[in-house]
């Protein structure tokens, strides 16, 4: 096997895998990635690709237990040391909440990076390690991950319908765009074929807020009775800040690839079908 996926098990990592089928995937029973050694024994010459899918993204929790950033910042500087020396190319994906979320206009890959909380700086860290490490590397920011059988904001929502909420409260202030993981996985694959090296955005089309995916997804899931209230950030508060724009600009990967990414609604229709044949929230 010549191509590694890890972080097996997570959204991104099974939509890479369903892509492609021949790479050796490892999750965290095969491959702990905070385990240099361990490490070491995987990433070595005649491997081409590494698509780094591991990360720790519980946010609230990174504010208090800094272990995150073994995952998030110093694993990916070994990943990338590995990779140098082995000769092949790091895929690495990073965050929006780099970004102070600042309003204006979305995001460019050139824009001052300046995280508002802990999650962001260590994934912040990672990428810089990456970039700095002399090897290939593809670093990709993305924003609002969601996917069947995953811990995301969608099923979330869904299963309070499911449960019997009748009323939610959801953040109306925070814009971003949100991104279908067997999208950026496809994404990812196609910049790969590209040659892109650097810094790329990747996000469905079109900005919402967590209020305005909400009602979506509930509506369109068939929960259209459940009353969502749009509410400050404030009146919902959580230990890590979020950055109020997230919104990022994917006008290079558009040039990069000659596509644009379908809008986000579209990708929703989809990952609802799929979880309803599939069960999986």
């Amino acid at each position: 096997m010549n191509e590694l996926i890890l972080g097996a098990g997570g959204m991104l990592a099974r939509g890479l895998a369903a892509l492609r089928p021949r790479a050796r995937a490892l999750g965290i029973a095969e491959l702990d990635v905070t385990d240099a050694a361990a490490l070491a024994r995987v990433i070595v010459p005649g491997v081409s690709v590494v698509w780094n899918a591991a990360a720790d993204t519980r946010v609230d929790l990174c504010e208090s237990d800094p272990g995150h950033l073994a995952v998030n910042d110093v694993a990916v500087g070994e990943v990338a040391r590995l990779c140098r020396d082995a000769g092949a190319l790091l895929v690495h994906v990073s965050t929006d909440y780099v970004f102070d979320g600042r309003p204006g206009r979305p995001w460019r890959e050139d824009d001052p990076v300046d995280p508002v909380n802990a999650y962001g700086r260590g994934k912040l860290g990672g990428e810089r390690r990456a970039l700095a490490s002399g090897a290939e590397v593809l670093v990709v920011r993305t924003s609002w991950v969601f996917a069947p059988g995953g811990v995301n904001f969608v099923d979330t929502i869904l299963g309070l319908a499911e449960s019997g909420r009748e009323e939610l409260k959801v953040v109306d202030d925070q814009r971003g765009r949100p991104t279908y993981a067997p999208d950026l996985a496809r994404a990812l694959v196609k910049l790969v074929g590209s040659g892109a090296r650097g810094l790329v955005h990747f996000a469905n089309a079109g900005e919402t807020t967590w209020y305005g995916l909400a009602k979506e997804a509930l509506a369109r899931a068939g929960f259209a009775g459940v009353r969502v209230l749009p509410c400050a950030s404030d009146e919902f508060p959580r230990p890590a800040a979020r950055p109020a724009n997230s919104v990022l600009d994917t006008s290079r990967y558009e040039e990069m690839t000659g596509e644009a990414p379908r809008h986000h609604l579209e990708a929703l229709d989809e990952h609802l079908r799929v979880r309803a044949e599939t069960g999986r929230a």
